[in-house]
């Protein structure tokens, strides 16, 4: 994706795009990022062309770090290695692939790695090593994110097995900044493959990929030469790998700055805000003061359509909400949405369910019921939010986990088990609120929290009222009994002690005044987390790990072996 200039133009005047073949004035090229107008080809930037788009003006550092490329291997193809490395070097003006860098983003500090794709076609030495590396290390004693641009053909084969090594070197500098809560971002832009996709480029904790940019281990004619295949048009695009969960994001150039920021802030908490006229917390904790309902009316109404969403919510109660996507194994399942966002100021984790107000929308999102690439969506970022310290916020509103055949296949019930795990030993606060329905297991898998919460209308149960009815009654018109009788209202809930508090709903439910709904899980949510955040990372997994102990018998090992002994005299 390069652009060229047109023979017999005036070359400081004209560029042909390569995406489309339009001629373009090259100063509206340069002025528009150098993407073409008519069909929104990126076009390879230079590593200083990129720190520079990149960076707050004047925030811009170079680290001062050697490249150390040598010809240990005396390698020799049609040209010796020295004498190419001399001609990249005389051409780029650069030491090695990469150029360092230390600055701001949208007044946020980080530490940059850029490659360029000029310098012997980006390729992995020991030289990119070093530098990616000393990047790395830099980003660790000054404590700040990490940001890596990739743009690379593969490994050096003129270094040989040394160039091989160079994955693990990287891969090993990026896990020091994971052990120490420093969040580092990945930038593909075209080409990335080989040694460079295989290592530093995909381990980051966010994946941003330009339009276009391709990305993969293999290269497309490896590939159609190996399998005797045409692949599809798409094949190894950001936009294909996004549709299969290894991407996060694809950010047009000119949104790239303001998007990575975002990224930053979430990983830069600072004092949270208050709340403007702070309401009294909302959540009423004695279920006396609720009023006795329907059961199976409840249920009918935490099914409505017009009730607000995930994504409704995090319009409406939270601010700069950033979804990320993918599990990074092969999936983005649409029920399950999750991100950064900000909660009256606080940086926090938000997954949800999500489902729907149209019947498009929730065949769209197979009706809030997420497969196994929803859970281990979720879990990569409740991980995530774990590394950088944020508080985990879940929106529960699921009929239950998806019950396909495909979902069995790719491990259903071990997404699930994972994620309970997984959630009870979080050092963070975690709060879900159950804002419709909570069906079964495939709930839990996202409520596994200190706090738990639900809306007024809301149910929670370990099976539907039908399933129920058409198991045990063996009748599906005993719906409304079974629904009694599984005790999965809110009033009945708060008894049981499953959940913490229940926020009430406005007049005529959360649909009809879908604002002051958000008001209420706002405040709720601000007084939990307030509530947790003076817990230290132990206490906050003991008391999670104790209120579900408390679920049933409250017998320990001790009382249990005594009431054994004394059973059997």
């Amino acid at each position: 994706m390069t652009l060229t200039t047109i023979e017999g133009a005036d070359e400081a005047q004209w560029v042909l795009c390569q995406g489309c073949t339009t001629p373009l004035y090259r100063k509206r090229w340069t002025r528009g990022l150098k993407v073409c107008p008519e069909c929104g080809n990126h076009a390879r930037l230079t590593a200083p062309e990129r720190l520079a788009q990149l960076f707050d003006p004047g925030a811009l550092e170079l680290l001062t770090i050697p490249a150390v490329t040598e010809d240990v291997l005396g390698f020799v193809d049609t040209v010796p290695y020295p004498t190419r490395l001399a001609d990249a070097r005389a051409r780029t003006g650069l030491d090695e692939a990469v150029v360092c860098a230390r600055g701001a983003i949208g007044g946020h500090p980080v530490v940059v790695a850029a490659m360029d794709f000029r310098f012997m076609a980006g390729s992995l030495g020991v030289g990119v090593g070093q530098l990616v590396t000393l990047a790395a290390e830099t980003a660790l004693v000054e404590q700040v994110p990490l940001l890596i641009v990739t743009s690379s053909g593969g490994a050096r084969m003129q270094e040989g097995p040394l160039s091989l090594m160079q994955m693990a070197r990287t891969s090993a500098a990026l896990g020091q900044l994971d052990e120490a809560g420093l969040l580092t971002i990945s930038l593909i832009t075209d080409p990335t493959y080989g040694g460079v996709a295989a290592s530093f480029a995909t381990l980051a904790d966010v994946i941003v990929a330009e339009p276009g940019a391709r990305l993969g281990f293999a290269g497309r004619r490896v590939i159609e030469q190996t399998i005797h295949q045409v692949l599809p048009e798409r094949f190894q695009t950001a936009e294909f790998l996004l549709e299969r969960g290894f991407v996060d994001l694809v950010v047009p150039r000119d949104r790239l700055r303001a998007e990575l920021s975002r990224l930053l802030a979430a990983a830069a908490p600072g004092p949270h805000g208050e709340l403007p006229d702070r309401p009294t917390d909302p959540r009423v904790s004695d279920p006396g003061l609720l009023p006795e309902a329907d059961p199976w009316e409840q249920v009918r109404l935490a099914r409505r359509l017009d009730r607000p969403t995930t994504l409704d919510y995090l319009a409406m109660a939270f601010t700069d909400f950033q979804e990320l996507h993918g599990d990074r194994l092969g999936g983005d399942c649409p029920a399950v949405v999750g991100g950064t966002a900000r909660l009256v100021g606080r940086p926090v984790m938000v997954i949800g369910h999500q489902k729907g107000h149209t019947a498009a929308e929730l065949n769209q999102r197979s009706f809030g019921m997420p497969g196994p690439d929803g859970y281990r969506k979720a879990a990569r970022l409740m991980r995530l939010a774990e590394k950088l310290r944020l508080p985990v916020v879940t929106l529960v509103d699921t009929p239950g986990a998806y019950p396909g055949a495909d979902a069995e296949e790719r491990g259903q019930a071990v997404a699930i088990a994972e994620n309970l795990r997984l959630m009870a030993g979080l050092e963070v606060p975690v709060v879900s609120v159950i804002i419709g329905e909570g069906g079964s297991g495939g709930a839990l898998a996202l409520a596994v929290a200190n706090r738990v919460l639900i809306f007024g209308n809301g149910v929670y149960s370990v099976i539907s009222p039908e399933g129920c009815a058409a198991i045990l009654w063996k009748d599906p018109a005993a719906a409304p009994r079974a629904a009694a009788a599984l005790s999965g209202s809110a009033r009945d809930l708060l008894r049981l002690g499953i959940v913490d508090g229940v926020i009430p709903e406005p007049e005529g439910g959360t649909g009809a005044d879908p604002l002051r709904a958000a008001d209420r899980l706002r405040a709720a949510l601000v007084t939990a987390v307030d509530e947790l955040s003076r817990m230290s990372p132990r206490a906050l997994v003991t008391d999670r790990r104790e209120r579900f102990r408390g679920f049933g018998t409250a017998l320990t090992v001790e009382t249990g072996l005594r009431s054994e002994r004394q059973g059997v005299s």
